[in-house]
């Protein structure tokens, strides 16, 4: 039986860059299931904290837990950056890529990318460039690539904050498959309209800070800080 990996939890965690704290410190829990949306003005701290979640930012002080050793979480956590990174190959190649970094062998890997490009709308594009596609289709791209592990969470960084409006729907409907399918995700999102049909539950940062956590429904119903108020009512917030 494979021991799970989460909840995740996180201690005092403190981020600086030059003796000035960017992050924290700040203690919060990530359950098991669910799906997290995290919101902030501009420079509030959000990409920092999915980095320190996810293992990719060092932390001056405090620390991130998982259920299991830190290096056992590797293979079952991915990241998808705002501007994702393509490798200088085909569909094929970047969606078979992580499987191959596992050892699994090249036919299984190619047959499971083939698999998720039909998945993600990329059926008619495996032989293309991947750095020529679109950014919509570099997103989609991105996305299935951290989906194809079967990750048991998935952390991303305002996956839809350059696409239009068609892509951001085919976006999401691939990020609610996962979820169904049993990945836990954790999401920073600047949009309002985004936040309101994924969140479960609203993770609300200011000045490096969690000043506001709860369920979706009740953050948005009557939020209980005059930041997250005024953000809610199209404020500037700063």
């Amino acid at each position: 039986m494979v021991t799970p990996i989460l909840p995740l939890t996180m201690s005092s965690a403190v981020v600086k860059r030059r003796g000035q704290t960017l992050l924290g410190p700040v203690d919060l829990d990530i359950s098991a299931q669910g799906f997290t949306i995290v919101m902030g003005p501009n420079g509030a701290g959000k990409t920092k904290l999915l980095r320190a979640l996810h293992g990719i930012e060092r932390l001056a002080a405090g620390k991130v837990t998982w259920q299991v050793p830190v290096g056992d979480t590797q293979d079952r956590q991915a990241f998808v950056f705002q501007a994702p990174i393509m490798l200088r190959r085909s569909v094929r190649d970047n969606l078979a890529y992580p499987l191959r970094l596992r050892g699994v062998a090249k036919s299984e890997a190619f047959a499971r990318a083939a698999d998720w490009a039909q998945r993600v709308g990329l059926g008619d594009a495996l032989d293309r460039s991947a750095p020529r596609l679109s950014g919509g289709e570099k997103q989609k791209l991105a996305l299935a690539r951290a989906l194809i592990g079967e990750p048991d969470i998935l952390f991303l960084d305002e996956p839809c904050a350059n696409l239009d409006g068609r892509a951001t729907r085919e976006i999401e409907a691939i990020l609610k498959d996962a979820q169904a399918g049993g990945t836990r995700i954790v999401m920073a999102t600047h949009d309002m309209g985004q936040a309101r049909r994924l969140a479960e539950d609203i993770v609300f940062l200011m000045h490096g800070q969690v000043i506001e956590r709860g369920p979706a429904q009740a953050f948005f119903a009557g939020p209980q800080t005059p930041q997250a108020r005024a953000l809610l009512q199209g404020d500037i917030v700063e």
